[in-house]
């Protein structure tokens, strides 16, 4: 699927005025799909992997896998995390230096029950407002999710359910809300879904008998500490060849927090004062 610049305006609009998502269908190739599941399936085991609000399910955590730090485990995710319509659209949302914050599956096998309705990272513990600073609101965004779907995305093996407009309120997910208010986006194997974080939304349960598997890229403005510390877990020959773009996601060059020079020569003289003194 050949995008350009008006696609990508159409998708900034829809997600910072309208329903808050936007979908890109069919933007992997079927290889690339192909490839990306083999390799999730991979490092999918019988251990139980760390996910989020799963709530009153946590019995059933197992049917719900998670693998992290996707940039690791194959070219494939290199490339999808940086794709041309998730650099256009959210330089528009969260700044020209936006970073990544996780990238990683999600992998739903059958009778997975899905998570309660959220906001995402770092939004996600709002329903203790003390958290966040008083006044906290949706005047802007501190968050932006990609979605890719590695199957048919339906209604019955789980297909995302999202509140369109949510992204507005600035408010937790009450879950009787959600349910009033939701629809599920439906999407072919291959297919780019963007979405801020503020949108109410969540994986829905698997009553298919295939698995549903998904990649999840969160991006944040450069001033949002990421959720995984990339800079430290992304080997380092993908480091050394990333694109600009890539190195732009893994804030390689971001210049904050640094040990500032009066700092630094503070600390010298410190520590020259103790030793002298011992």
């Amino acid at each position: 699927m050949t995008l350009n610049e008006h696609d990508f305006n159409v998708a900034t609009e829809a997600l910072i005025e309208g329903p808050g998502y936007y979908l890109f269908p069919s933007v992997f190739s079927a290889e690339q799909v192909a490839e990306a599941n083999r390799i999730i399936n991979f490092h999918s085991n019988e251990a139980q992997a760390a996910t989020h609000f799963h709530g009153a399910h946590s019995d059933k955590v197992h049917l719900q896998r998670r693998v992290w730090n996707l940039l690791n485990k194959g070219d494939v995710f290199v490339d999808m995390v940086q794709h041309p319509a998730v650099m256009a659209v959210f330089s528009k949302v969260l700044g020209r230096n936006f970073i990544l914050g996780s990238f990683a599956a999600n992998r739903l096998l059958p009778g997975a029950p899905g998570q309660e309705p959220h906001v995402d990272y770092p939004y996600w513990d709002m329903h203790d407002i003390d958290e966040f600073p008083a006044g906290i609101n949706s005047s802007f965004h501190m968050n932006c999710q990609s979605l890719i779907s590695l199957h048919e995305f339906t209604a019955e093996n789980g297909a995302t359910g999202i509140v369109p407009h949510s992204q507005k309120r600035g408010v937790y997910p009450k879950a009787e809300e959600f349910e009033a208010e939701f629809i599920q986006v439906t999407a072919p194997p291959g297919s780019l879904l963007l979405f801020t974080g503020m949108n109410w939304h969540c994986s829905m349960p698997n009553n298919s008998d295939a698995e549903r598997t998904s990649i999840l890229g969160q991006y944040l403005p450069k001033f949002v500490k990421p959720m995984e510390n990339l800079l430290e877990s992304v080997n380092s020959d993908i480091q050394a060849s990333a694109s600009p773009a890539l190195r732009q996601l893994l804030g390689s060059d971001l210049r904050y927090p640094e040990l500032l020079e009066d700092a630094e020569a503070g600390n010298a003289e410190g520590r020259s004062a103790t030793e002298a003194a011992e």
